[in-house]
């Protein structure tokens, strides 16, 4: 996908402060004064270290969680003057997410799994099927559909929860680690995915990765550090970081 600016960025943050209460003493600053604009299909890598931020930054950019202080603005609104309830709406209808961890409910199908977003919004399970079986061969699961995650390998289960991600086709894709958890033969041909998808559809993409390889399939790479956005010339300057993002509190 082109990586061209717009008028408009799709995502523009501003002075962004993320600090976490300690329960005594100074707060633990996260995210300060950080600043970034997304163009509307770009294939973005933010690297870093684990514990620097990213799933913290993720989780504001999609609303998951609110800022300290700053502003996230989304096709030109501002994203966090939005009520609870036009936020909820938002994540369903704008924002897809891809977690480290899959978090496929484990009693339903993948099918089930992939069209849960538009079922959340009301849609009928016979009217979302066809997107969701679409979504399911996309990325080689179509014989899978039936399935349950307890039946499905590390890389069959990420790839439920990329389709699911794409299911409501939204304009902003964010994924926190989504190979984090696979070997390296298992995350390769997932990388391949993802760059497929990103030349193929029309979302945008924000990748945070410790991973160099999964780094590669974007345009442009930033790396968090000292809570602020650093431009990275090319992956090979990327700082080792041999293991996956914290699994507690997102990247604190």
């Amino acid at each position: 996908m082109s990586s061209s600016t717009v008028d408009t960025p799709l995502l523009q943050v501003d002075a962004l402060l993320k600090q976490y209460d300690t329960g005594g003493g100074e707060p633990l600053t996260v995210l300060q004064g950080l600043d970034l604009a997304v163009p509307e299909g770009e294939i973005l890598a933010i690297v870093g270290e684990s514990g620097t931020g990213k799933s913290t930054l993720l989780h504001l950019l999609g609303a998951l969680d609110r800022p300290t202080d700053g502003t996230v603005r989304f096709a030109g609104k501002d994203v966090f003057a939005k009520n609870d309830e036009e936020l909820a709406a938002f994540r369903n209808r704008s924002v897809g997410f891809v977690f480290q961890f899959h978090h496929l409910l484990p009693e339903f199908t993948a099918l089930e799994n992939v069209a849960m977003p538009s079922l959340i919004h009301h849609q009928a399970m016979a009217d979302a099927t066809p997107r969701a079986r679409d979504l399911l061969g996309l990325l080689g699961l179509s014989d899978r559909a039936d399935h349950r995650p307890r039946t499905l390998s590390g890389g069959e289960k990420q790839r439920v929860a990329i389709a699911r991600a794409l299911m409501n086709e939204p304009a902003l894709v964010l994924m926190d680690e989504p190979t984090g958890n696979l070997d390296a033969r298992t995350a390769e041909p997932l990388h391949r995915e993802i760059e497929r998808l990103s030349q193929e559809m029309d979302h945008t993409f924000v990748l945070a990765s410790h991973d160099p390889s999964l780094a590669e399939v974007a345009g442009r790479i930033l790396r968090l550090e000292h809570g602020t956005l650093h431009p990275l010339g090319t992956t090979d300057e990327m700082a080792p970081d041999p293991g996956p993002s914290d699994t507690g509190r997102p990247d604190a």
